[in-house]
C-alpha cells in the first residue's frame, strides 16, 4: 500500500538523507520526494511510499521523527506518484480542448496538488453547470468531488488565492467531520474560483497556493473568457 507523509524537517545538510534512511529501515520503498516549501532554515518535504503488507502506517511516523527535529504533519493512503511535469501536460491539454478546459482543469488539479477533490464554481449564472442555492453554480468537478448542492459561498468574489477556513459555518457538516482543508483561486475573474479540497489534510501551505494561483492563471489566458 502507497501512503503520502508530510513532514516538517530542518533545512541542512544530511536531514533529508537521514530522514529517507530512517522510512527505509522501517520498511518502507520511496517511490518519491518532493519538497513543497522551503524558507527559514525549515523545509517541507512530501515523499510517497511503499509498505509491505501489514505494517501500519504509524511506522513511518515513528521512524521520521526518530531523526532530530522532524515533525510528521500527515500521513494518508495515496494512489499515484509525484510528477511535477504534470502541470505542464493540463495546459496541453486544455489547449488542445479549450470546449472542455474547465472540466480538464477541475479533474487535473486534485493529482497535482495532492488534494481529494475539486470544483470550478461561479457566483451569480454561469455560462454552464449546475445551479446551486444562493446563486452558486457549479461549472465542473473531478470525479471524486461531493456532489451535494452547494450552498452559500461568502468568499466569492475572490481576488488571490487563499487557503479557506475549514470551520467556517458555510462549510458543510460532512467536509467539516472528515478535516477538509480547502483552498482557492480565481480563474479568470474574481466571480469564477477553483475550490480544491484535501479530505483528512494536511493543510495548504503558502507555496502549494501560489502552485495553484500560477496554474488556473495559466489556464484562464488559454481559456481566454
Amino acid at each position: 500500500m502507497s501512503f503520502l507523509i508530510r513532514v516538517q524537517l530542518p533545512d541542512s545538510p544530511g536531514t533529508l538523507g537521514a530522514v529517507a534512511s530512517a522510512l527505509g529501515m522501517a520498511g518502507a520503498d520511496i517511490l518519491s520526494v518532493n519538497v513543497v516549501e522551503r524558507g527559514n532554515g525549515v523545509a517541507i518535504d512530501d515523499f510517497v511510499v511503499e509498505l509491505p503488507a501489514g505494517r501500519l502506517p504509524d511506522t513511518l511516523i515513528t521512524a521520521a521523527e526518530s531523526v532530530d527535529g522532524v515533525e510528521v504533519d500527515a500521513v494518508r493512503p495515496y494512489a499515484g506518484v509525484l510528477d511535477t511535469h504534470r502541470e505542464l501536460e493540463l495546459v496541453e491539454a486544455i489547449a488542445s480542448q479549450p470546449s472542455s478546459g474547465l472540466e480538464l482543469l477541475a479533474d487535473g488539479v486534485p493529482r497535482i496538488v495532492r488534494a481529494g477533490w475539486s470544483i470550478v464554481v461561479q457566483a451569480g449564472d454561469g455560462d454552464n453547470g449546475d445551479k446551486g442555492g444562493n446563486g452558486i453554480t457549479r461549472l465542473a468537478s473531478s470525479t471524486a468531488a461531493p456532489e451535494a448542492p452547494l450552498g452559500e459561498l461568502p468568499w466569492l468574489p475572490l481576488e488571490h488565492a487563499t487557503v479557506l477556513d475549514s470551520e467556517a459555518p458555510w462549510v458543510p457538516k460532512m467536509w467539516r467531520e472528515l478535516g477538509t482543508e480547502l483552498a482557492a483561486t480565481p480563474v479568470g475573474r474574481p466571480e469564477r474560483a477553483l475550490l480544491v479540497g484535501r479530505p483528512g489534510g494536511p493543510m495548504f501551505r503558502a507555496a502549494e497556493v501560489a502552485r495553484l494561483a500560477h496554474l488556473a492563471g495559466i489556464v484562464a489566458v488559454v481559456l481566454r473568457d
